[in-house]
């Protein structure tokens, strides 16, 4: 990320700043891994310690269906229930010790305030409109959107369509851009498939100087709390730093193309610790004259594959639906499925496009992805 500055701050950090009736404003440093990670500074007009009190935690564990997973398999995501409130409408359908990923379908925008102080979010945007409001400003965001949303970062969900639709991944560490892409001062690279200028800050909105109560859900330990405070969290007059959520979209990756077919890597947005994740864009195919553009047989040894379809026709499989999830384990050998490869010669170019996540440890299932399973998938690739 680069550096953001957005409304009224004092020219010196941790220095006194006052309003115009010469009331305190109240310093906040928002950031992770201790004092060594990113950060930002938010000047709040009240205090934003006030907890008038604190509600039972809501266990929201997923439950676990298969702990060990070697088979190859589908989860159809048009399947995946709709719920009324945005926390109840996630499925979490995949997960491990680094990261769970799953489809969240709300039918309703967020009359509470949420903030997860576990993990960072990425919500990517198959479906629908609407804007992310934060106590740094707001994101309007549309399909094809990644919302990369920072722990700790409290917010809302205010939906402007119908049927929205998020693919849902939640990171135990920092998600960030490809180390291989920035130089040793953070800015992303000329041969960068991305630039700085495709990551779109927050617009900053005027701060809400109320009191009340207000709640906010907060998630940690697969626990979520309600609490209740006093004052408004939005109210912050001004911010500095490099730690806050931004937007992506997925038609800004440039993809990188060659004479041969090109391994997945070329195609990696994010990363984060012990998984990746990549997008699949419309692009010109390979074009050596004997090139096969359909992917090779391959063998992910090290890590399972996850892939989200959200537009387009798949060159490389038979039978996927928008929404679809497919997961191969690692260890087991897979790649297009029969006559795939052969339809693929000679094509140009395709109009695909989907989310890739990598793990680098075993990903397990859970019950709700077993209730959207296409149990036929694992023997597909029979002729």
């Amino acid at each position: 990320m680069r550096y953001h500055l957005a409304g009224n701050i004092p020219q010196k950090r941790h220095t006194v700043f006052k309003s115009p009736e010469d009331k305190f404003y109240y310093e906040q440093l928002f950031g992770t891994e201790g004092f060594h990670g990113i950060s930002s500074l938010l000047y709040h007009i009240h205090r934003p310690t006030q907890i008038k009190s604190i509600g039972e935690p809501k266990d929201v564990t997923p439950k676990i269906a298969v702990e060990k997973n070697i088979t190859p398999r589908m989860f159809k995501g048009m399947n995946v229930t709709p719920e009324d409130d945005f926390m109840d409408s996630r499925k979490i359908l995949l997960m491990n010790n680094d990261l769970k990923m799953g489809l969240a379908k709300p039918r309703k925008s967020m009359d509470y305030f949420y903030k997860n102080a576990e993990c960072d979010e990425l919500l990517f945007v198959h479906k629908g409109t609407g804007i992310l409001k934060t106590f740094v400003g707001d994101l309007e965001f549309g399909v094809g959107d990644y919302l990369i949303i920072p722990r700790g970062t409290i917010y809302q969900v205010e939906l402007t369509s119908e049927n929205t639709v998020f693919f849902v991944l939640e990171s135990h560490s920092p998600i960030y851009t490809p180390k291989r892409y920035r130089n040793e001062f953070g800015q992303l690279l000329e041969h960068s498939p991305f630039c700085e200028r495709d990551m779109i800050a927050p617009v900053f909105k005027e701060p809400v100087d109320e009191k009340g109560e207000f709640l906010i859900k907060v998630k940690k330990e697969n626990q979520i709390t309600d609490f209740i405070y006093a004052t408004h969290p939005f109210d912050v007059v001004g911010w500095d730093g490099y730690f806050y959520p931004y937007k992506f979209n997925i038609k800004n990756f440039e993809p990188i193309t060659g004479r041969i077919h090109q391994p997945p890597p070329v195609h990696q947005n994010f990363e984060a610790h012990n998984f990746v994740v990549c997008s699949f864009c419309a692009r010109m195919y390979d074009y050596h004259p004997q090139a096969i553009p359909a992917p090779y047989n391959h063998s992910n040894i090290d890590s399972d594959e996850v892939l989200f379809y959200t537009e387009g026709d798949f060159m490389s499989r038979n039978h996927i639906d928008l929404m679809d999830f497919t997961l191969h384990p690692g260890g087991i050998v897979h790649g297009p499925h029969p006559g795939a490869m052969e339809r693929s010669i000679g094509k140009k170019f395709t109009e695909e496009y989907a989310v890739m996540v990598d793990p680098f440890r075993p990903l397990k299932i859970t019950e709700e992805a077993l209730k959207v399973e296409d149990p036929s998938y694992k023997t597909s690739w029979l002729e």
